[in-house]
Formats: structure tokens, sequence, C-alpha cells
């Protein structure tokens, strides 16, 4: 059934994937770069914007033709702590778990072509995780303490809406439990409101438009007015035949007054020593990839495919952009959303079996959705006893 709880998650984590590796190839270009360079990125098969410089240049890395980035590998790490406990999780599980995962574990790391820890591959807002936990072995709720502010809780964070299906509050109160190990302020935020926009995502028969209403009902500061502000546009913008250009410059313009980095998203001497609000803790402030991707999917009318690519064509933070949307519509969609040849692709260039791996979680949250019912139905009988 291709909207049963598998066909959802085989499609959630191919809208992962797929927007991974749509975006890798052009991340950290400005739409106006993408628009000079490629025209329009539709296809898997993109090459890469740096191919052209030597391997130092790449910090050794390969990107395009399918490949995925950290997004994907950090999504299926927290699905596995997920099939390790087969329970819901909070900070010790980002403390234990989680460093295991990136630490300890070796795998397959698609952009390094070779076997290796991911936290080799990680930036470093994510090898926070193996400094705080690890190394600084701090209470387990405070590891996102000092981290640099970003939208690295986020990118992954999308397996705790499956096991908190259509309970978008559940979703996001175990996204701020398990990511405040990892990250802080608008960044921890983000991931719980990317979690809800999950769980939000499974409930029958809804639309991209009820999902970001839910969302918007819990979300706080300046991640919640980001969305309220995007998504009016987005409403007003849809259906009018307005340019892609024309909505990233509308987006682009009211982001800005939450996420002061604009195109410059690059680091580099010339900014040693910058005074910036970037990445530090603000009531305030507001990723911008979570409410871009809301917004590209709203002006979409929630396609799944359309909005995927609008929003990596965006530019800057492409492949987290379109992680989101496309986790978020895959849940909404279900399986026939999946391309079989990009299906492939993925896999192949990965040397990962998406579906096997959607599987195997799929068992493990019906197995955690049913303890939660069964919990439930306890609950409901000892509290009638007291009436």
């Amino acid at each position: 059934m291709p909207n049963s709880l598998r066909g959802r998650v085989r499609a959630m984590l191919h809208g992962i994937a797929l927007g991974d590796a749509l975006g890798a190839p052009v991340e950290k270009l400005s739409a106006a770069d993408i628009r000079q360079r490629y025209g329009r990125v539709t296809s898997l098969n993109t090459a890469w914007h740096k191919m052209s410089l030597d391997a130092t240049a790449r910090n050794g890395r390969v990107r395009g033709n399918g490949i995925v980035t950290d997004d994907t590998l950090m999504t299926l790490a927290l699905m596995n702590i997920y099939g390790d406990v087969n329970r819901h999780l909070d900070a010790w599980d980002m403390a234990d778990g989680m460093v295991r995962q990136i630490a300890w574990t070796p795998q397959w790391v698609p952009e390094l072509q070779r076997e290796a820890m991911l936290i080799d591959r990680l930036f470093y807002p994510e090898k926070w995780i193996f400094q705080r936990h690890q190394l600084s072995s701090c209470d387990p709720r405070q590891g996102g303490i000092g981290n640099m502010v970003n939208c690295g809780a986020a990118m992954y964070i999308a397996p705790i809406g499956v096991v908190n299906a259509a309970d978008p509050k559940a979703a996001y109160d175990e996204a701020i439990a398990f990511a405040s190990g990892h990250q802080e302020s608008f960044g921890l935020e983000a991931a719980g409101v990317v979690a809800a926009a999950v769980a939000a995502a499974f409930v029958p028969g809804t639309t991209i438009d009820a999902v970001v209403e839910t969302v918007v009902g819990l979300a706080k500061d300046g991640t919640r007015d980001a969305i309220v502000d995007i998504a009016g546009i987005a409403r007003s913008l849809r259906g009018s035949g307005a340019s892609h250009e024309a909505v990233c410059d509308a987006f682009h313009a009211a982001i800005a007054k939450y996420s002061p980095m604009g195109d410059d998203v690059n680091h580099s001497p010339a900014r040693i020593g910058r005074q910036t609000d970037a990445y530090r803790p603000s009531r305030l402030n507001a990723i911008e990839e979570l409410p871009l991707a809301l917004g590209f999917c709203l002006v979409n009318d929630g396609d799944f495919r359309p909005s995927i690519e609008d929003g990596i064509n965006s530019g800057r933070d492409t492949d987290s952009i379109g992680v989101m949307a496309g986790a978020i519509l895959g849940a909404m969609h279900g399986e026939s959303v999946i391309d079989a040849a990009d299906r492939e692709l993925l896999d192949s260039a990965n040397k990962l079996d998406l579906t096997a791996s959607a599987d195997a979680f799929t068992a493990t949250a019906k197995a955690i959705l049913a303890a939660d019912h069964q919990a439930a139905e306890a609950r409901q009988r000892a509290r009638l006893t007291l009436v």
C-alpha cells in the first residue's frame, strides 16, 4: 500500500536523499550563481561546481551524480539508534547512541569514497557532539550549549517525526529533548519544528497548508515569526505565475530579518575577526533552511519534485533545504513520489539500500507506536478508576 506507514517512510527517506544529492553540487552558490552556471538543476546527474578545483581545495571530497552528504548519513544514524534501543529518545541517547554512530562505527562515506568514521566528514557543529559528550562528559541535556547555532540538528531529525506519526506535539517534545544534546537556541527550535512537520505530514489526507499551520502553533520566537512571514509570501504568490527568481528574491528579503548570512556563506581568511550575529543564540533569529523549505512547499501547493527543485535552486544551504522539503512531502505523499531511476542511482552512488533501511526503521517505529498505544490505554484505564 503506497500510503501505508511503510510507503510513507520509504518516501520520506527517499525525499531526504534526493534533496540532499540534488542540492549538494550547488551548495553555497547563490541563486544567481546557479542560474548562471546551470540554468536550473533538475537532475541527480549534475557535476559539482568545485570539480575543476584540485583535491586539496575540495578537502578531498567528491559530490554530484547522486552522492549524498552528512544530512542523509546522520539521518540514517538516528534511525540506527532507534533500532538499537527500540523506544523514544532523549539527550542521553545523543550522548551514547549518536557518539557511537559518528565516532566509533565505520561506514562508507560517499563524499570521501572510502570507509571512515562519519565524524571525519562532519562540520564543526556536528563534531561538537563528540567533543561535548565523550571528551567533556557534560550533562547530556547541556550538550548543545556553546555550539555554533545552525541547522545541523534539524537536517537529520525527521525520523523522530515517524515514531510520533500524526502527533506533532509529541514529535516536537522528543526532538527538543534529544537534540538538546547537540544544539541550542533557534538551532534546537528548528529541530523540534522539523520533527513536528514530519509527524503532521503523516496525518491521513492532510495538506501542506495544514502542516504549516500545525507547526506555526508549536514554533517559538524567531522561528515561528520567520515561518509565518515566509508562508504569507508563499500563499500570496501561489498560482500567480511569479518566476522562481521573483519567489527567491521575496523569500530572501523576508528571511534577512531573521538570518544575517545572506549569500556570503563561505568561510575564508577574509572573515577572520569579522563581527556577526550569525550562528549566535537569539530568540529573534531563525535558521533560514526550514522557513524556506516550507515556503517552497507552499508556493508549489505541496508538489513533491517542484518544491525540492525550487528549494535547491534558491542557493545557499541547498542540500539541507532540499532535505527538509523532501522529508515533509515524502511523508505526506507516500511511495508514489519515488522515481525508480533516482532510487537506483542514489543506492548505487552511495552504496546504500534506502528501501531496506526504511523498511527496517518502519518495523522499529511500528513497535514504538504500538507500545505507545498500549501505554495510553493503560493510563486511561488507571484514570477511570480515579473518577
